[in-house]
């Protein structure tokens, strides 16, 4: 029994150098479909040639620390000690952000052991996934913030409600014995669809007696550098 023990927890076979190279080179080759991915799925603004660039290094160090690691229990240990006190507090912009970041680990661990196949195989699958679904985007939600006096409440309601066909939300509405805000939730879609019938839309409302001010704010769930 010892002997078992001493033998999983001493270091199993030394790789020659070739093979230490094919290992790294393959991470680096896969890292190279995760940057392209990442640059064909992220559009506009919310793209960073940064992270992208960071998500090649990560898998070409995940299989280096695996080409390392190998077989050895005590090195796999005090790797996961390491790394247990390392705390990551960089803001994730987008959702896909950690899919990218889990694939560039996955890629390193799977090319470190030498599992170029499943490498291969699981980063093209993810490859054509992302390819025809990762750059839809949600629609923008739009908050359409209207103040005024509160003799135009049942106006302005009426007008938001005829103008936008009854799709408008209301999620806030603010008042006092002078005046009220309401907050209305809608979508891009929905806005420029009343804009094509509607084209001055914001003078409709502050065509309105006692209107303050009207504003449109958009929202997403990306956050831009």
């Amino acid at each position: 029994m010892r002997e078992t023990i001493f033998q999983l927890i001493q270091d199993q076979g030394d790789l020659s150098a070739e093979q230490i190279v094919t290992r790294i080179g393959v991470s680096a080759l896969l890292g190279g479909v995760i940057f392209a991915s990442y640059y064909l799925s992220h559009r506009g603004t919310i793209y960073s040639r940064k992270f992208n660039v960071s998500l090649v290094v990560l898998a070409v160090l995940t299989g280096t620390v695996m080409v390392v690691i190998g077989n050895n229990i005590a090195l796999s240990l005090g790797m996961v000690g390491a790394l247990s006190i390392v705390r990551f507090r960089t803001a994730v912009k987008d959702s896909r952000d950690t899919l990218y970041i889990f694939w560039a680990i996955i890629v390193g661990i799977c090319c470190g052991v030498a599992s170029f196949f499943v490498a291969a195989a699981g980063s093209c699958a993810v490859f054509v996934i992302l390819l025809l679904f990762g750059a839809v985007k949600s629609d923008s939600r739009i908050l359409l913030i209207i103040r005024a006096g509160r003799r135009a409440e049942s106006r302005l309601e009426s007008l938001v409600f005829q103008s936008l066909e009854r799709r408008a939300r209301l999620r806030v509405k603010n008042t006092t014995q002078e005046s009220v805000e309401l907050i209305y939730e809608i979508s891009e879609k929905m806005l420029m669809k009343a804009q094509k019938k509607h084209p001055s839309l914001s003078d409709d409302f502050y065509a309105i007696e006692g209107v303050e001010y009207v504003n449109f704010v958009m929202q997403n769930d990306e956050i831009s550098n």
